[in-house]
């Protein structure tokens, strides 16, 4: 007698739905289903789906004031692998940047210039990362 067929795999989740960090901030379509916001001061960076889920491994150096961030991006930092990805600057509610720390500049809070909150290489104009890490979301 040949053992019982397993039963039947239930579909396959999207790998957003599968990440630790981004439970229930993803929806179907990869997009940010909450408000994302600052942290340290609650000021809002994005609305809900002006971003999509994105993993990548990115070196962002420790939370800090701009300066400091950017006086200290060439040492230490923390890997971090699930972003919010967006594709044009101008949907961002409350970002700044930090001077061009090679040809990275690093995004932070606005309004209390926390971060680095995220990472954008100059040689690719229409991206964007903000880490899930660094931010929270409403």
């Amino acid at each position: 007698m040949e053992p019982a067929a397993p039963p039947p795999s239930p579909p396959a989740a999207p790998a957003a739905a599968a990440a630790p960090g981004s439970a229930g901030l993803v929806c179907a379509q990869g997009r940010n289903l909450r408000a994302v916001l600052c942290q340290r001061c609650g000021s809002r960076v994005l609305l809900p789906g002006a971003a999509t889920f994105a993993r990548r491994e990115l070196l962002l150096p420790a939370m800090r004031k701009k300066a400091a961030a950017a006086a200290a991006a060439g040492g230490g930092g923390d890997v971090l692998r699930e972003h919010w990805l967006v594709r044009d600057m101008f949907s961002f509610e409350n970002v700044g940047f930090t001077r061009d720390v090679g040809n990275v500049k690093f995004l932070v809070c606005a309004d209390c210039e926390a971060g680095p909150i995220g990472w954008h290489c100059l040689d690719d104009k229409d991206s964007f990362y903000v880490a899930l890490e660094r931010v929270a979301h409403e």
